[in-house]
Formats: C-alpha cells, sequence, structure tokens
C-alpha cells in the first residue's frame, strides 16, 4: 500500500531521510574529493555539522580581528625585536 513520508533534498537533487544527511551530501560536495581512494568529505562534512556552533564561533572571531586588520604593504617599516646579549 502506498503511503506518505518526508523527505529531504540536496543541491544536486539526491534525496534523503534526514536533514543532517542533505547537509552533509551538500557540504561533502562542497569540499569536493579529499584523500586518496575513498574521499574523506563526507566524514569531514559530518564533523563541520557536528561542531557547527565551534565552527562559527570561530569565524566570528576572524571576522571580528579582519575589521581593523591591514596587511603590511610594501614600504612599510618592519620592526624586528631581538634579544638582548647578556
Amino acid at each position: 500500500m502506498a503511503h506518505r513520508g518526508t523527505g529531504f533534498f540536496d543541491t544536486r537533487g539526491h534525496y534523503h531521510k534526514t536533514p543532517e544527511d542533505a547537509t552533509i551530501a551538500d557540504l561533502a560536495a562542497l569540499l569536493g574529493k579529499i584523500g586518496e581512494g575513498e574521499s574523506l568529505a563526507p566524514g569531514i562534512a559530518m564533523t563541520l555539522l557536528d561542531r557547527r556552533s565551534e565552527i562559527e564561533r570561530l569565524f566570528a572571531e576572524h571576522d571580528t580581528m579582519m575589521v581593523d586588520y591591514q596587511p603590511m604593504g610594501a614600504g612599510s617599516k618592519i620592526t624586528r625585536l631581538t634579544p638582548r646579549a647578556s
């Protein structure tokens, strides 16, 4: 007998039973093939999703640091600190 169900689809249109599986598939596709043989991307994608709050915090901190950051350009004077001789 036919029955109704819920499914989730990744960006490529592949069906997944859970939203986590669909998101992991999308993350793995963004990462591409990693490693020799079978790709490590799905496992890395799962870790990224599992540690999402920590990763988002790190990116927020990175964005805060980048607000006032100006890379040293050519012609900038670089002062190197050297330890004093005893």
